[in-house]
Protein backbone atom coordinates (compact mmCIF):
# COMPACT_ATOMS: atom_id res chain seq x y z
CA UNK A 1 0.00 0.00 0.00
CA UNK A 2 0.86 3.23 -0.65
CA UNK A 3 0.07 6.06 2.29
CA UNK A 4 -0.13 9.81 0.26
CA UNK A 5 -1.19 13.54 1.38
CA UNK A 6 -2.28 15.43 -1.75
CA UNK A 7 -3.92 19.24 -3.07
CA UNK A 8 -6.45 19.21 -5.44
CA UNK A 9 -8.17 22.16 -6.51
CA UNK A 10 -7.42 24.05 -3.36
CA UNK A 11 -8.15 20.94 -1.04
CA UNK A 12 -6.00 18.95 0.51
CA UNK A 13 -6.75 14.84 0.69
CA UNK A 14 -5.19 12.03 2.62
CA UNK A 15 -5.26 8.39 1.15
CA UNK A 16 -4.21 5.88 -1.00
CA UNK A 17 -2.37 6.03 -4.41
CA UNK A 18 -3.28 2.91 -6.41
CA UNK A 19 -3.22 1.98 -10.01
CA UNK A 20 -2.50 5.42 -10.79
CA UNK A 21 -5.21 7.39 -8.71
CA UNK A 22 -5.68 9.17 -5.22
CA UNK A 23 -8.13 7.51 -3.21
CA UNK A 24 -9.39 9.22 -0.01
CA UNK A 25 -9.63 7.54 3.15
CA UNK A 26 -12.68 6.16 4.64
CA UNK A 27 -14.21 8.19 7.30
CA UNK A 28 -12.61 11.66 6.52
CA UNK A 29 -9.31 9.37 7.94
CA UNK A 30 -5.74 11.57 8.16
CA UNK A 31 -2.43 10.12 7.96
CA UNK A 32 -1.40 10.56 11.73
CA UNK A 33 -4.51 8.66 12.37
CA UNK A 34 -3.76 5.62 10.38
CA UNK A 35 -0.61 5.66 11.52
CA UNK A 36 -1.82 5.44 14.63
CA UNK A 37 -3.82 2.46 13.39
CA UNK A 38 -0.88 0.55 12.06
CA UNK A 39 -0.41 -1.40 8.92
CA UNK A 40 -3.63 -4.12 9.49
CA UNK A 41 -5.96 -1.56 10.43
CA UNK A 42 -4.68 0.70 7.15
CA UNK A 43 -4.96 -2.78 5.27
CA UNK A 44 -8.69 -2.93 6.27
CA UNK A 45 -9.25 0.56 4.93
CA UNK A 46 -7.63 0.26 2.02
CA UNK A 47 -9.89 -2.64 1.12
CA UNK A 48 -12.80 -0.37 1.56
CA UNK A 49 -11.32 2.66 0.08
CA UNK A 50 -10.39 0.81 -3.50
CA UNK A 51 -14.25 0.41 -4.36
CA UNK A 52 -13.84 3.82 -4.65
CA UNK A 53 -13.25 6.00 -7.79
CA UNK A 54 -9.83 8.23 -7.08
CA UNK A 55 -8.53 11.55 -8.94
CA UNK A 56 -5.89 10.64 -11.09
CA UNK A 57 -2.69 11.53 -9.56
CA UNK A 58 -1.38 13.24 -12.72
CA UNK A 59 -4.64 16.04 -11.35
CA UNK A 60 -3.33 15.93 -7.74
CA UNK A 61 -0.03 18.19 -5.83
CA UNK A 62 1.39 15.83 -3.87
CA UNK A 63 2.42 17.09 -0.34
CA UNK A 64 4.78 15.50 2.18
CA UNK A 65 3.16 12.35 3.25
CA UNK A 66 2.82 13.06 6.34
CA UNK A 67 3.36 15.62 9.04
CA UNK A 68 6.08 14.45 11.56
CA UNK A 69 6.22 14.05 15.13
CA UNK A 70 9.55 14.27 15.52
CA UNK A 71 12.97 13.64 12.85
CA UNK A 72 15.65 11.20 13.91
CA UNK A 73 18.46 11.51 11.40
CA UNK A 74 20.86 8.78 11.64
CA UNK A 75 24.36 8.14 9.84
CA UNK A 76 23.96 4.44 9.17
CA UNK A 77 27.03 4.22 6.09
CA UNK A 78 30.80 3.83 6.69
CA UNK A 79 31.24 4.92 3.27
CA UNK A 80 29.68 8.01 4.28
CA UNK A 81 31.71 8.78 7.10
CA UNK A 82 34.92 7.65 5.25
CA UNK A 83 34.16 10.51 2.51
CA UNK A 84 32.69 13.12 4.31
CA UNK A 85 35.53 12.82 7.14
CA UNK A 86 38.16 13.21 4.63
CA UNK A 87 36.74 16.27 2.94
CA UNK A 88 37.21 17.75 6.71
CA UNK A 89 40.22 16.55 8.54
CA UNK A 90 41.70 15.69 5.22
CA UNK A 91 42.06 11.88 5.94
CA UNK A 92 39.09 9.17 5.62
CA UNK A 93 38.89 8.10 9.16
CA UNK A 94 35.73 6.28 11.04
CA UNK A 95 35.88 7.01 14.51
CA UNK A 96 36.02 3.42 16.33
CA UNK A 97 32.81 4.81 18.72
CA UNK A 98 30.74 4.68 14.90
CA UNK A 99 31.25 1.14 15.44
CA UNK A 100 29.68 0.68 18.81
CA UNK A 101 25.83 2.30 18.42
CA UNK A 102 23.92 4.26 15.35
CA UNK A 103 24.49 7.87 16.02
CA UNK A 104 21.33 10.04 15.44
CA UNK A 105 20.41 13.91 15.74
CA UNK A 106 17.08 15.05 15.93
CA UNK A 107 16.22 18.15 12.91
CA UNK A 108 12.98 20.15 12.56
CA UNK A 109 9.77 18.60 11.50
CA UNK A 110 7.99 21.97 10.75
CA UNK A 111 10.18 22.34 7.56
CA UNK A 112 9.28 19.37 5.74
CA UNK A 113 9.10 19.57 1.48
CA UNK A 114 6.97 17.70 -0.60
CA UNK A 115 8.31 16.40 -4.10
CA UNK A 116 8.04 19.46 -6.78
CA UNK A 117 8.88 21.68 -4.11
CA UNK A 118 11.09 24.69 -4.88
CA UNK A 119 13.44 24.43 -1.92
CA UNK A 120 14.56 27.96 -0.81
CA UNK A 121 18.04 27.85 1.31
CA UNK A 122 19.95 29.98 3.34
CA UNK A 123 22.41 32.14 2.78
CA UNK A 124 25.05 29.01 2.10
CA UNK A 125 27.82 29.00 -0.51
CA UNK A 126 28.06 25.13 -0.05
CA UNK A 127 24.53 23.59 -0.49
CA UNK A 128 24.32 19.71 -0.82
CA UNK A 129 21.56 16.75 -0.63
CA UNK A 130 21.86 13.74 1.15
CA UNK A 131 20.23 10.51 -0.40
CA UNK A 132 18.27 8.72 2.53
CA UNK A 133 15.78 6.38 2.99
CA UNK A 134 13.29 6.78 5.99
CA UNK A 135 11.39 4.45 8.34
CA UNK A 136 7.96 6.16 9.55
CA UNK A 137 6.52 4.78 13.33
CA UNK A 138 3.14 3.54 12.82
CA UNK A 139 0.75 2.07 15.96
CA UNK A 140 1.25 -1.61 17.45
CA UNK A 141 -1.55 -2.88 19.95
CA UNK A 142 -0.86 -2.56 23.58
CA UNK A 143 2.58 -0.79 23.11
CA UNK A 144 4.14 2.02 24.29
CA UNK A 145 7.02 2.39 21.58
CA UNK A 146 9.22 2.61 24.83
CA UNK A 147 12.45 0.71 25.12
CA UNK A 148 11.72 -2.06 22.81
CA UNK A 149 13.95 -4.83 21.78
CA UNK A 150 15.00 -5.23 17.49
CA UNK A 151 11.83 -7.59 17.16
CA UNK A 152 9.21 -5.64 18.98
CA UNK A 153 10.83 -2.44 16.96
CA UNK A 154 10.21 -4.25 13.60
CA UNK A 155 6.61 -3.96 14.04
CA UNK A 156 6.76 -0.46 14.92
CA UNK A 157 7.62 -0.04 11.13
CA UNK A 158 4.81 0.98 9.13
CA UNK A 159 6.67 1.84 5.77
CA UNK A 160 9.17 4.09 4.44
CA UNK A 161 9.79 7.34 2.45
CA UNK A 162 12.86 8.83 0.42
CA UNK A 163 14.77 11.36 2.59
CA UNK A 164 16.64 14.22 1.21
CA UNK A 165 18.45 16.02 4.57
CA UNK A 166 19.46 19.24 2.83
CA UNK A 167 22.51 20.58 4.21
CA UNK A 168 24.26 23.98 4.05
CA UNK A 169 28.17 22.70 4.61
CA UNK A 170 29.49 26.16 5.64
CA UNK A 171 27.25 26.82 8.11
CA UNK A 172 27.21 22.97 9.73
CA UNK A 173 31.56 22.77 9.65
CA UNK A 174 31.28 26.12 11.42
CA UNK A 175 28.60 24.80 14.26
CA UNK A 176 30.01 21.88 14.67
CA UNK A 177 33.60 22.99 16.00
CA UNK A 178 31.59 23.81 19.15
CA UNK A 179 30.82 19.81 20.08
CA UNK A 180 27.35 20.60 19.10
CA UNK A 181 24.54 20.06 16.06
CA UNK A 182 24.24 19.96 13.18
CA UNK A 183 21.78 22.61 13.73
CA UNK A 184 21.50 25.43 11.42
CA UNK A 185 23.28 23.48 8.96
CA UNK A 186 20.10 21.36 8.46
CA UNK A 187 17.23 22.62 9.73
CA UNK A 188 15.91 24.84 6.91
CA UNK A 189 14.59 21.88 4.83
CA UNK A 190 14.07 17.99 4.64
CA UNK A 191 12.41 16.52 1.64
CA UNK A 192 9.96 13.76 2.17
CA UNK A 193 7.88 11.75 -0.29
CA UNK A 194 6.52 10.71 -2.77
CA UNK A 195 4.58 8.94 -0.37
CA UNK A 196 4.78 6.21 2.19
CA UNK A 197 5.38 2.56 1.42
CA UNK A 198 4.02 -0.15 3.69
CA UNK A 199 6.65 -2.04 4.98
CA UNK A 200 5.25 -5.12 3.52
CA UNK A 201 5.77 -4.22 0.25
CA UNK A 202 9.74 -4.00 0.54
CA UNK A 203 9.43 -7.55 2.19
CA UNK A 204 11.04 -9.05 -1.19
CA UNK A 205 14.05 -6.79 -0.93
CA UNK A 206 15.32 -8.12 2.49
CA UNK A 207 18.56 -10.05 2.46
CA UNK A 208 19.07 -13.30 5.08
CA UNK A 209 20.37 -10.46 7.51
CA UNK A 210 17.16 -7.79 7.28
CA UNK A 211 19.06 -5.13 5.63
CA UNK A 212 16.94 -4.02 2.78
CA UNK A 213 18.71 -4.52 -0.67
CA UNK A 214 17.46 -1.64 -2.50
CA UNK A 215 19.14 0.53 -5.08
CA UNK A 216 19.20 4.38 -4.58
CA UNK A 217 20.59 7.04 -7.04
CA UNK A 218 20.68 10.76 -7.11
CA UNK A 219 20.90 12.75 -9.84
CA UNK A 220 21.48 16.62 -10.29
CA UNK A 221 20.48 18.56 -13.68
CA UNK A 222 19.73 14.75 -15.13
CA UNK A 223 23.35 13.36 -14.61
CA UNK A 224 23.88 10.60 -12.00
CA UNK A 225 25.54 11.88 -9.27
CA UNK A 226 25.63 8.39 -6.88
CA UNK A 227 24.17 5.61 -6.07
CA UNK A 228 24.46 2.79 -3.54
CA UNK A 229 22.70 -0.09 -2.11
CA UNK A 230 20.73 0.72 1.16
CA UNK A 231 21.68 -2.85 2.79
CA UNK A 232 25.40 -1.36 2.90
CA UNK A 233 24.35 0.50 6.30
CA UNK A 234 25.88 -0.79 9.18
CA UNK A 235 23.23 -1.65 11.21
CA UNK A 236 18.75 -2.38 9.58
CA UNK A 237 16.78 -0.38 10.49
CA UNK A 238 15.08 -2.53 13.14
CA UNK A 239 17.86 -1.68 15.22
CA UNK A 240 18.06 1.86 14.27
CA UNK A 241 14.41 2.20 15.62
CA UNK A 242 15.38 -0.31 18.90
CA UNK A 243 18.01 2.33 19.65
CA UNK A 244 15.93 4.95 19.26
CA UNK A 245 13.51 3.53 21.60
CA UNK A 246 16.31 2.56 24.45
CA UNK A 247 15.56 4.11 27.78
CA UNK A 248 13.03 6.51 25.46
CA UNK A 249 10.44 5.99 23.39
CA UNK A 250 8.76 5.95 19.53
CA UNK A 251 5.40 7.28 18.73
CA UNK A 252 3.73 6.51 15.74
CA UNK A 253 4.34 9.31 12.82
CA UNK A 254 8.24 9.41 13.96
CA UNK A 255 10.53 9.45 10.88
CA UNK A 256 14.05 7.88 11.24
CA UNK A 257 16.19 8.21 8.63
CA UNK A 258 18.84 6.03 7.61
CA UNK A 259 21.88 8.82 7.37
CA UNK A 260 23.13 9.65 3.81
CA UNK A 261 24.21 6.28 1.50
CA UNK A 262 27.32 5.79 0.51
CA UNK A 263 29.18 5.76 -3.06
CA UNK A 264 27.94 9.88 -3.60
CA UNK A 265 24.75 10.05 -1.65
CA UNK A 266 26.42 13.83 -1.11
CA UNK A 267 28.73 16.30 -2.36
CA UNK A 268 30.31 16.34 0.92
CA UNK A 269 31.34 12.80 0.41
CA UNK A 270 32.75 13.27 -3.21
CA UNK A 271 34.52 16.62 -2.24
CA UNK A 272 36.17 14.04 0.30
CA UNK A 273 37.17 12.16 -2.08
CA UNK A 274 38.93 14.91 -4.46
CA UNK A 275 35.26 15.09 -7.18
CA UNK A 276 35.65 18.71 -8.66
CA UNK A 277 31.07 18.91 -8.44
CA UNK A 278 30.47 22.22 -7.53
CA UNK A 279 27.70 23.10 -4.65
CA UNK A 280 24.35 23.01 -5.29
CA UNK A 281 23.23 26.86 -6.70
CA UNK A 282 19.52 28.05 -7.44
CA UNK A 283 17.96 26.33 -10.45
CA UNK A 284 19.54 23.08 -9.96
CA UNK A 285 17.34 20.33 -10.23
CA UNK A 286 17.62 17.00 -7.53
CA UNK A 287 16.05 13.70 -8.26
CA UNK A 288 16.52 10.75 -5.92
CA UNK A 289 14.78 7.80 -6.71
CA UNK A 290 14.30 4.32 -4.48
CA UNK A 291 13.74 1.13 -5.79
CA UNK A 292 10.36 -0.34 -4.30
CA UNK A 293 9.85 3.55 -2.72
CA UNK A 294 9.46 6.19 -5.16
CA UNK A 295 11.30 9.21 -6.64
CA UNK A 296 11.69 12.34 -5.35
CA UNK A 297 12.73 15.94 -7.50
CA UNK A 298 13.20 19.54 -6.09
CA UNK A 299 14.33 22.48 -7.93
CA UNK A 300 16.80 24.54 -5.57
CA UNK A 301 15.53 28.11 -4.64
CA UNK A 302 17.25 31.40 -3.90
CA UNK A 303 18.95 32.10 -1.00
CA UNK A 304 16.93 33.82 1.43
CA UNK A 305 18.37 36.15 3.71
CA UNK A 306 17.73 36.06 7.27
CA UNK A 307 18.22 38.47 10.06
CA UNK A 308 21.68 38.96 11.57
CA UNK A 309 22.66 37.81 14.65
CA UNK A 310 25.78 39.47 16.68
CA UNK A 311 28.63 38.02 17.51
CA UNK A 312 29.10 36.65 21.45
CA UNK A 313 29.79 39.37 24.04
CA UNK A 314 33.31 39.24 25.71
CA UNK A 315 32.55 40.41 29.23
CA UNK A 316 33.78 40.18 32.56
CA UNK A 317 33.20 36.48 34.92
CA UNK A 318 31.51 38.22 37.80
CA UNK A 319 30.25 35.08 40.45
CA UNK A 320 27.60 37.55 42.39
CA UNK A 321 25.88 40.32 41.22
Amino acid sequence: MKIARWDHEGATGEGFVSEGAVIPFPDALTVAEVLRGGVAAARSLFERARQETGVPLAEVRLLAPLVPTTIRDFVAFEEHVEGVSAGVEGKSDVPAEWHEAPTFYFTNPHTVRATGDVVAVPETRRLDFELELAAVIGGVDGSTGENLDVDAAASHIFGYTVMNDWSARDLQAREMKVRLGPAKGKDFGMTLGPWIVTADELDPYLDGEGFLAVRAEVYVNGALVGEDLVSNMGWPFPELVAYAARNSVVVPGDVLGSGTVGNGGCLGELWGRGSALPPLEPGDEVRMLIEGVGEIVNVVGERVPAPAIPRARTRPRLRHR
